[in-house]
């Protein structure tokens, strides 16, 4: 148990972040026409926007709380709240946008899985993909009972100190030891989410981010037609 405690916890951050990095890059460079995520808008249209407006909102609210919550160091909040303000913080938020994330994912879930049709033209990899965050989600919520226990904010600090840890390249994961099996199950599924990543219709998640250029894109130069040109002038436009 040791043995595999220190793998998960020590070795298997950096796989998964290799194959997260590497796998999404090798797949943007070699297979672009899959870099996509398959629609199927046209059936069951309302299932799908409620289930997609939820999903969405909860799993990002969900993706940048946990990476402030556990990247932050300690003192950049301390002036400004202790610990246990910060884990009830995180756990009023956190399980608010999982609840609304949870819902969201199950009718998704529901819709592909149950819907004939939807179901034929889905990849095996797109209800995988689902189910596992499925899971993961129901994990997180087990979570919050543990969370509330420890209400001083000791488990929130010692999962940033590992986390803070794995990026620095200095793993610990004897910090990880006496922590409740929910956190180290969900901790090792999250990374396995990422090592998955590159394989399934989460890299249309990129391109999301990939968006953001546009907002400090510089206008577009498009040429003007009063250029007083012929038809057949090479010039034209």
């Amino acid at each position: 148990m040791n043995t595999l405690h220190n793998f998960f916890f020590n070795v298997y951050p950096y796989i998964c972040l290799s194959v997260f990095l590497m796998g999404s890059l090798a797949r943007f460079d070699r297979d672009q026409y899959t870099w996509k995520s398959d629609s199927s808008q046209l059936l069951r249209k309302g299932q799908l926007r409620w289930g997609s407006n939820l999903f969405h909102i909860g799993i990002l609210f969900l993706f940048f709380g946990h990476a402030v919550g556990l990247l932050t160091p300690h003192f950049f909040y301390e002036g400004i709240m202790d610990a246990s303000v910060k884990q009830r913080l995180a756990i009023y938020a956190g399980g608010t946008a999982g609840v609304l994330c949870f819902v969201g994912l199950t009718l998704l879930l529901h819709r592909r899985i149950f819907d004939d049709r939807i179901r034929l033209t889905s990849h095996r990899t797109d209800i995988g993909i689902l189910v596992i965050l499925w899971v993961q989600l129901v994990l997180g919520l087990i979570t919050l009972p543990y969370s509330y226990s420890h209400a001083d904010g000791s488990a929130m600090l010692v999962l940033a100190e590992w986390a803070q840890r794995i990026v620095t390249f200095r793993p610990d994961a004897a910090a990880l030891v006496t922590m409740d099996w929910p956190y180290k199950v969900h901790l090792v599924l999250g990374m396995t989410i990422f090592l998955l990543f590159p394989f399934s219709r989460l890299v249309h998640v990129w391109s999301g981010f990939g968006t953001l250029a546009y907002v400090v894109r510089p206008y577009q130069v498009v040429r003007s037609r009063k250029l007083g040109l012929t038809p057949n002038d090479p010039r034209q436009p």
